[in-house]
């Protein structure tokens, strides 16, 4: 009886003479499960802060202000702080009053 061998494909050869970055050409590592837990944990704090950020104080929301409506406030605020600068009146405060059922914003050179 004879017997019968099979042959094993042969590897390719190793070439020589190849830099660091060449050997790991075509490496991808796996994630292990401590960079996906941090991974995790990255992405949560960056949901909750986004959250936190779009959510007005809640004294804000007693008052009836919405997110939408405290960011245009924040965006007519800044324009006005703007034009300001332009005229060079850079010390200022907001005067606050109401006039029947408008409340209006006054800055006041200080």
């Amino acid at each position: 009886m004879s017997k019968m061998t099979k042959k094993q494909p042969k590897a390719g050869k190793i070439p020589r003479g190849l830099t660091d970055k060449d050997m790991f050409r075509d490496y991808v590592e796996e994630e292990s499960l401590e960079q996906k837990l941090v991974a995790a944990e990255k992405k949560e704090e960056r949901r909750r802060k986004e959250k936190e950020e779009k959510e007005p104080p809640a004294d804000l929301v007693r008052a009836g202000l919405t997110p939408d409506i405290v960011d245009r406030l924040g965006k007519e605020l800044l324009q006005l702080k703007m034009e300001l600068f332009r005229e060079d009146i850079k010390k200022y405060t907001i005067q606050i009053k109401r006039e029947g059922k408008k409340i209006v914003l006054t800055p006041v050179e200080g």
